[in-house]
């Protein structure tokens, strides 16, 4: 284990767990919501406002960052926690998972990925090296491996071919890694149970700090990967934090906190907000819509972060995002972050007192949020 980082669970009800994954830049109760700081911020919020929200990681984005300001620039400030004003746990992705998005603008081989930048069309090569000095650079307490993430409904053949070469880039990584940051293994294998839990075997036995389940919520049928779940979780090393990538709505957290997962990320809580909803325990408001044009209800009168605890109607949060205002973007995006580490701390305690079950049965029956409209 790397040195000043550490996990160990600390309760358990049936599959579901709540630990403590401790950091160099401070504990992080598990299960956690990670939001997503791509360009080193999460966007509309201030660090302190993400904290609010009850979050103690956030994660970067390896690619956007490495593309501008850079790496170098951004180790010239103390590395990402400095450079940001984050003062509690980061995680760093390894670009991975861009090279996949960016299909007409790259090509891949055994040594990595080659591609074009998204900014000014510049040729970059991402090999697993440069993954891990790039990370290393930005100085995360957590860094992911490079990964090869097959698309969802990828034939079994390709799916194969990702893993193996995932195996591959994972030891080359390791030998690479810097000594004081953590470095995460990617599990791929699509919605093939029996891959995955081979893929996990293979990766468990390397050192490891953290095992990451990817490739999930990339275009195969959600049931599928809520199916697969409940087999593949188990199969990552209980000793260590499981981590379920990009994924996702509330009902999604639920269901593999319940399989045993530890960590997530979405975009979803801050990119949903930007766009004008608001994700409730009872299913969601879209706020341009014309039914709250004179509704003087806050967005939810249960709910104490910001925005509704401070009174604002959804009439007025309406004419906000109508008017362009950054401010409806700002406590939409607070609101939504604050269900998530609400829905997070509820599982936590839940896990203790277990009761988990009639936890997972409370936000089924509310309908999870962004499952339908609320009123």
């Amino acid at each position: 284990m790397t040195p000043g980082f550490s996990f160990r669970v600390l309760a358990t009800d049936g599959a579901a767990r709540t630990g403590l994954l401790e950091t160099a830049h401070g504990p992080v109760p598990t299960p956690t919501f990670m939001p997503v700081g791509t360009q080193g911020s999460v966007k509309t919020l201030t660090p302190g406002e993400v904290a609010a929200t009850g979050a103690r990681i956030v994660l970067g984005n390896t690619y956007h960052l490495w593309l501008r300001p850079g790496a170098e620039a951004v180790a010239a400030h103390g590395g990402l926690h400095a450079f940001t004003r984050w003062p509690h746990a980061m995680l760093t992705d390894s670009g991975g998972y861009q090279a996949f998005s960016l299909a007409e603008r790259r090509t891949v081989d055994e040594d990595g990925f080659v591609f074009r930048s998204h900014l000014d069309g510049s040729r970059h090569a991402l090999t697993p090296e440069e993954a891990m000095r790039v990370q290393g650079l930005l100085g995360a307490d957590i860094a992911m491996q490079l990964d090869v993430c097959p698309p969802g409904g990828a034939p079994r053949a390709e799916l194969e071919r990702a893993c193996a070469t995932t195996t591959r880039w994972a030891k080359r990584c390791l030998a690479a890694r810097r000594p004081d940051q953590a470095v995460f293994g990617i599990v791929q294998g699509g919605c093939e149970v029996d891959l995955r839990q081979r893929h996990a075997a293979e990766l468990g036995e390397l050192p490891f700090d953290g095992l990451a389940l990817g490739g999930f919520s990339v275009g195969e049928p959600i049931e599928a990967m809520h199916a697969a779940l409940p087999e593949v979780a188990p199969a990552l090393d209980p000793r260590r934090p499981r981590y379920l990538m990009g994924v996702g709505t509330p009902r999604d957290l639920v269901t593999a906190i319940a399989a045993g997962v530890d960590m997530f990320d979405c975009v979803l809580p801050t990119r949903n907000a930007r766009n004008g909803q608001a994700l409730l325990r009872r299913g969601r408001i879209v706020i341009k819509q014309s039914r709250y044009k004179d509704d003087r209800l806050p967005l939810d009168p249960e709910c104490t972060c910001p925005a509704c605890a401070g009174g604002y109607a959804r009439s007025y949060l309406r004419h906000l995002f109508l008017a362009g205002e950054i401010l409806a973007l700002r406590l939409l995006s607070e609101h939504n972050l604050h269900l998530y580490g609400q829905l997070t701390r509820e599982a936590r305690e839940a896990i203790v007192a277990g009761t988990f079950s009639s936890f997972r049965a409370r936000w089924t029956e509310a309908g999870l949020a962004g499952s339908g409209e609320s009123g």
